[in-house]
């Protein structure tokens, strides 16, 4: 029964202590840099000319996965509980 119990936990552990590290970076920092722009939100085009970033449209920075599958599913619960779907 004790080399269950230590599978069980080395399988079950590494995997919640990440996603709860993760649900935590979201909680503190929603956002992160953009990753085309490097966070300026101005692309570099040729001749030294610039233009806004197209995917984060020069905001310099978007919302992250996690926060993003969260408000998605938030905006799905309230409209079942309206009855819109």
């Amino acid at each position: 029964m004790d080399t269950l119990i230590t599978t069980a936990t080395c399988l079950i552990l590494p995997p919640l202590i990440v996603t709860l590290g993760y649900l935590g970076l979201c909680a503190v920092a929603p956002f992160k840099r953009c990753r085309r722009c490097q966070g300026t939100g101005h692309k570099r085009l040729m001749l030294g000319r610039t233009r806004l970033c197209r995917r984060c449209q020069g905001i310099g920075h978007h919302l992250r996965l996690g926060p993003k599958m969260l408000n998605h599913l938030r905006r799905f619960a309230t409209e079942l509980e309206r009855g819109r779907r």
